[in-house]
Protein backbone atom coordinates (compact mmCIF):
# COMPACT_ATOMS: atom_id res chain seq x y z
CA UNK A 1 0.00 0.00 0.00
CA UNK A 2 0.98 3.18 -0.79
CA UNK A 3 1.28 6.51 2.09
CA UNK A 4 -1.08 9.31 2.03
CA UNK A 5 -0.34 11.26 4.93
CA UNK A 6 3.45 11.02 6.36
CA UNK A 7 4.46 13.43 8.95
CA UNK A 8 8.21 13.19 9.33
CA UNK A 9 9.90 15.14 12.77
CA UNK A 10 7.13 17.33 12.58
CA UNK A 11 7.25 20.30 14.95
CA UNK A 12 5.43 23.33 16.06
CA UNK A 13 6.74 26.33 18.47
CA UNK A 14 4.58 29.67 19.92
CA UNK A 15 7.28 32.00 20.59
CA UNK A 16 9.14 29.82 23.95
CA UNK A 17 6.41 26.95 23.80
CA UNK A 18 6.82 23.90 21.81
CA UNK A 19 3.51 22.73 21.14
CA UNK A 20 4.30 19.58 19.06
CA UNK A 21 7.84 17.86 18.68
CA UNK A 22 9.18 15.13 16.65
CA UNK A 23 5.85 14.00 15.66
CA UNK A 24 6.45 11.12 12.81
CA UNK A 25 3.68 8.73 11.80
CA UNK A 26 1.98 8.12 8.41
CA UNK A 27 -1.38 6.79 6.63
CA UNK A 28 -1.74 4.21 3.92
CA UNK A 29 -4.27 5.13 1.42
CA UNK A 30 -7.64 3.49 2.71
CA UNK A 31 -6.99 3.83 6.05
CA UNK A 32 -9.22 4.77 8.67
CA UNK A 33 -7.51 5.88 11.79
CA UNK A 34 -7.76 7.91 15.19
CA UNK A 35 -5.53 10.42 16.60
CA UNK A 36 -6.37 10.67 20.20
CA UNK A 37 -4.41 12.19 23.47
CA UNK A 38 -5.79 14.22 26.56
CA UNK A 39 -6.72 17.76 26.82
CA UNK A 40 -3.85 20.07 25.43
CA UNK A 41 -1.78 17.24 23.63
CA UNK A 42 -1.55 19.18 20.28
CA UNK A 43 -3.98 16.71 18.04
CA UNK A 44 -5.78 20.03 16.70
CA UNK A 45 -2.70 21.63 15.99
CA UNK A 46 -1.64 18.84 13.67
CA UNK A 47 -4.40 19.18 11.96
CA UNK A 48 -3.38 22.74 11.43
CA UNK A 49 0.09 21.83 10.49
CA UNK A 50 -1.15 19.09 7.56
CA UNK A 51 -3.43 22.01 5.92
CA UNK A 52 -1.18 24.79 6.51
CA UNK A 53 -3.33 26.75 8.97
CA UNK A 54 0.32 26.87 10.95
CA UNK A 55 3.40 27.13 9.48
CA UNK A 56 5.30 23.88 10.35
CA UNK A 57 8.65 25.36 12.40
CA UNK A 58 10.80 21.70 12.26
CA UNK A 59 10.14 18.72 9.54
CA UNK A 60 8.30 17.74 6.72
CA UNK A 61 4.49 17.05 6.09
CA UNK A 62 3.89 14.92 2.78
CA UNK A 63 0.97 13.79 0.63
CA UNK A 64 0.96 11.26 -1.68
CA UNK A 65 4.60 11.52 -1.79
CA UNK A 66 4.64 15.21 -2.67
CA UNK A 67 5.78 17.87 -0.17
CA UNK A 68 3.30 19.77 1.07
CA UNK A 69 4.65 21.68 4.32
CA UNK A 70 4.89 25.18 2.66
CA UNK A 71 1.68 25.07 0.64
CA UNK A 72 -1.44 27.42 1.97
CA UNK A 73 -4.79 26.47 3.06
CA UNK A 74 -6.26 26.92 0.07
CA UNK A 75 -3.82 25.08 -2.16
CA UNK A 76 -3.94 21.99 0.20
CA UNK A 77 -7.30 21.88 -0.25
CA UNK A 78 -6.86 21.66 -3.83
CA UNK A 79 -4.56 18.50 -3.59
CA UNK A 80 -7.32 16.63 -2.11
CA UNK A 81 -7.25 17.29 1.92
CA UNK A 82 -10.22 18.54 3.46
CA UNK A 83 -11.81 18.42 6.99
CA UNK A 84 -13.85 19.34 9.58
CA UNK A 85 -13.32 21.65 13.00
CA UNK A 86 -13.48 21.14 16.75
CA UNK A 87 -15.57 24.29 16.90
CA UNK A 88 -18.57 24.52 13.90
CA UNK A 89 -17.28 26.72 11.32
CA UNK A 90 -20.96 26.78 9.32
CA UNK A 91 -22.27 29.73 7.85
CA UNK A 92 -25.50 29.47 10.05
CA UNK A 93 -27.84 31.96 8.70
CA UNK A 94 -27.25 30.47 5.17
CA UNK A 95 -29.68 27.18 4.72
CA UNK A 96 -28.38 23.50 4.69
CA UNK A 97 -27.94 23.40 0.72
CA UNK A 98 -26.11 26.48 0.75
CA UNK A 99 -23.52 25.57 2.84
CA UNK A 100 -22.86 22.50 0.83
CA UNK A 101 -22.97 24.30 -2.43
CA UNK A 102 -20.80 26.73 -1.20
CA UNK A 103 -17.67 24.08 -1.00
CA UNK A 104 -18.92 22.63 -4.42
CA UNK A 105 -17.70 25.27 -6.17
CA UNK A 106 -14.35 24.21 -5.65
CA UNK A 107 -14.82 21.69 -8.90
CA UNK A 108 -17.36 23.52 -10.38
CA UNK A 109 -16.28 27.42 -10.65
CA UNK A 110 -18.22 30.26 -12.41
CA UNK A 111 -16.97 33.55 -12.67
CA UNK A 112 -18.38 36.63 -11.14
CA UNK A 113 -19.85 38.56 -14.13
CA UNK A 114 -21.50 34.88 -14.40
CA UNK A 115 -22.70 34.78 -11.17
CA UNK A 116 -24.40 38.24 -11.15
CA UNK A 117 -25.51 37.95 -14.56
CA UNK A 118 -26.71 34.21 -14.59
CA UNK A 119 -25.10 33.99 -17.40
CA UNK A 120 -22.27 31.72 -19.61
CA UNK A 121 -21.27 28.44 -17.38
CA UNK A 122 -23.37 29.54 -14.54
CA UNK A 123 -26.53 27.29 -15.34
CA UNK A 124 -25.10 24.24 -15.80
CA UNK A 125 -22.63 24.51 -13.03
CA UNK A 126 -25.36 25.63 -10.21
CA UNK A 127 -27.24 22.73 -11.81
CA UNK A 128 -24.21 20.65 -10.99
CA UNK A 129 -23.47 21.86 -7.33
CA UNK A 130 -26.85 21.41 -6.65
CA UNK A 131 -27.41 17.78 -7.74
CA UNK A 132 -24.25 17.10 -5.97
CA UNK A 133 -25.07 18.52 -2.85
CA UNK A 134 -28.15 17.26 -2.41
CA UNK A 135 -26.82 14.17 -2.80
CA UNK A 136 -24.19 14.33 0.05
CA UNK A 137 -27.10 15.86 2.25
CA UNK A 138 -28.85 12.47 1.32
CA UNK A 139 -25.95 10.97 2.54
CA UNK A 140 -25.43 12.23 5.97
CA UNK A 141 -29.52 12.22 6.98
CA UNK A 142 -30.06 16.30 6.12
CA UNK A 143 -31.83 15.74 2.52
CA UNK A 144 -35.20 17.46 4.14
CA UNK A 145 -33.90 20.03 5.99
CA UNK A 146 -32.23 20.98 2.85
CA UNK A 147 -33.96 24.94 2.98
CA UNK A 148 -33.53 25.06 6.93
CA UNK A 149 -30.82 27.68 8.17
CA UNK A 150 -28.14 25.88 9.01
CA UNK A 151 -27.67 27.58 12.80
CA UNK A 152 -31.01 26.24 13.63
CA UNK A 153 -30.25 22.51 13.07
CA UNK A 154 -29.98 20.97 16.03
CA UNK A 155 -25.74 20.47 16.92
CA UNK A 156 -24.93 16.82 15.74
CA UNK A 157 -26.87 17.40 12.96
CA UNK A 158 -24.88 20.90 12.37
CA UNK A 159 -21.75 18.22 12.75
CA UNK A 160 -23.36 16.06 10.10
CA UNK A 161 -23.59 19.08 8.18
CA UNK A 162 -19.83 19.93 8.20
CA UNK A 163 -19.02 16.65 7.44
CA UNK A 164 -21.30 16.83 4.47
CA UNK A 165 -19.18 20.21 3.28
CA UNK A 166 -16.22 18.83 3.60
CA UNK A 167 -17.01 16.00 1.44
CA UNK A 168 -18.30 18.22 -1.18
CA UNK A 169 -14.72 19.08 -1.53
CA UNK A 170 -14.48 15.73 -2.88
CA UNK A 171 -11.12 14.32 -0.96
CA UNK A 172 -8.76 11.85 -0.80
CA UNK A 173 -8.12 12.35 2.97
CA UNK A 174 -10.76 13.64 5.38
CA UNK A 175 -9.50 14.63 8.92
CA UNK A 176 -12.41 14.82 11.25
CA UNK A 177 -11.99 17.07 14.36
CA UNK A 178 -13.74 15.58 17.20
CA UNK A 179 -17.13 15.05 15.19
CA UNK A 180 -19.11 13.44 17.95
CA UNK A 181 -18.32 16.19 20.33
CA UNK A 182 -21.30 17.61 22.06
CA UNK A 183 -23.37 14.34 20.77
CA UNK A 184 -25.45 11.72 23.00
CA UNK A 185 -24.36 8.06 23.28
CA UNK A 186 -27.22 7.36 20.91
CA UNK A 187 -26.13 10.19 18.46
CA UNK A 188 -22.41 8.73 18.68
CA UNK A 189 -23.63 5.49 18.05
CA UNK A 190 -25.38 7.01 14.46
CA UNK A 191 -21.89 8.89 13.70
CA UNK A 192 -20.32 5.43 14.34
CA UNK A 193 -21.92 4.05 11.10
CA UNK A 194 -22.00 7.54 9.39
CA UNK A 195 -18.30 7.44 9.43
CA UNK A 196 -18.16 3.70 8.76
CA UNK A 197 -20.36 4.09 5.61
CA UNK A 198 -18.39 7.02 4.96
CA UNK A 199 -14.98 5.34 5.06
CA UNK A 200 -16.40 2.38 2.61
CA UNK A 201 -18.82 4.15 -0.31
CA UNK A 202 -16.54 7.06 -0.62
CA UNK A 203 -12.88 4.97 -0.46
CA UNK A 204 -11.20 7.72 1.50
CA UNK A 205 -8.61 7.73 3.78
CA UNK A 206 -9.43 9.34 6.92
CA UNK A 207 -8.30 10.75 10.37
CA UNK A 208 -10.14 11.11 13.43
CA UNK A 209 -10.14 13.25 16.97
CA UNK A 210 -12.06 12.27 19.49
CA UNK A 211 -12.47 12.00 22.95
CA UNK A 212 -14.90 9.44 22.49
CA UNK A 213 -12.63 6.36 23.56
CA UNK A 214 -15.21 4.11 22.65
CA UNK A 215 -15.84 5.75 18.94
CA UNK A 216 -12.09 5.57 18.08
CA UNK A 217 -11.38 1.73 19.45
CA UNK A 218 -15.04 0.91 17.18
CA UNK A 219 -14.07 2.22 14.17
CA UNK A 220 -10.21 2.68 14.06
CA UNK A 221 -7.83 -0.48 13.30
CA UNK A 222 -4.74 2.16 13.54
CA UNK A 223 -4.70 4.76 16.46
CA UNK A 224 -1.78 7.49 17.19
CA UNK A 225 -1.77 8.63 20.65
CA UNK A 226 0.36 11.83 21.76
CA UNK A 227 1.12 13.67 24.65
CA UNK A 228 2.90 16.80 25.44
CA UNK A 229 3.07 17.49 21.90
CA UNK A 230 4.71 14.40 20.92
CA UNK A 231 4.28 10.64 20.02
CA UNK A 232 3.73 7.86 22.85
CA UNK A 233 2.43 5.20 21.04
CA UNK A 234 0.97 4.06 18.17
CA UNK A 235 -0.57 0.76 16.72
CA UNK A 236 -4.37 -1.30 17.36
CA UNK A 237 -7.35 -0.53 19.42
CA UNK A 238 -5.59 -3.37 22.21
CA UNK A 239 -1.85 -2.44 21.91
CA UNK A 240 -3.19 1.25 22.77
CA UNK A 241 -5.61 0.53 25.48
CA UNK A 242 -2.54 -1.43 27.38
CA UNK A 243 0.06 0.29 26.68
CA UNK A 244 1.76 2.28 29.84
CA UNK A 245 2.45 5.47 28.42
CA UNK A 246 -1.40 6.01 27.06
CA UNK A 247 -2.44 4.89 30.33
CA UNK A 248 0.12 7.33 32.48
CA UNK A 249 -1.33 10.10 29.96
CA UNK A 250 -4.95 9.64 30.92
CA UNK A 251 -5.06 7.97 34.47
CA UNK A 252 -1.35 9.50 35.84
CA UNK A 253 1.06 7.83 38.16
CA UNK A 254 0.72 6.34 41.36
CA UNK A 255 2.86 8.41 44.10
Amino acid sequence: MNAVLELTGVGKAFGGVQAVRDMTFSLQEGELAGLIGPNGAGKTTIFNLITGVYDVSDGKVHFKGEDITPLKTYEVIRKGIARTFQNLRLFPTSSVLDNVMTACQQHHPYGFFEACTHLGRWGSREKANRTHSMELLERVGLADRAEQAAGTLPYGLQRRLEIARALSLQPELLLLDEPAAGMNPEEVEQLNDLILGIHRDFKLTILVIEHHMELVMAICPHIVCMNFGALIAEGGPEDIQSHPEVLKAYLGEED
